[in-house]
């Protein structure tokens, strides 16, 4: 027989939840910004919150997808260019 409390287990549930929400949001918005910075977090906080068990395993798959998108895009972006920064005026 295990002791735990409810509010412990549902506090870590929900946890994980905002974790693969956030990684989701944070991959989308790597997309357009900060995609050097905002990719490897979401990769890290949809890799955490899909360890954690959480119940949106979709939204933390989208932002493992997103992540490394960002990553991808800017991998791209520094081969045309040859600078990590971009804009999208000329």
């Amino acid at each position: 027989m295990t002791l735990t409390t409810p509010a412990r287990g549902r506090t870590g549930t929900r946890d994980a939840d905002g974790m693969a929400v956030a990684s989701f949001v944070l991959g989308l918005l790597g997309l357009l910004v900060m995609n050097l910075l905002l990719g490897p977090i979401a990769l890290v906080l949809s890799g955490l919150a899909l360890w954690r068990g959480t119940a949106r395993r979709g939204r933390a798959l989208l932002g493992a997808f997103l992540g490394a998108a960002d990553l991808v895009v800017l991998a791209v972006l520094v081969g045309v260019d040859h600078t990590v920064s971009w804009s999208f005026g000329g």
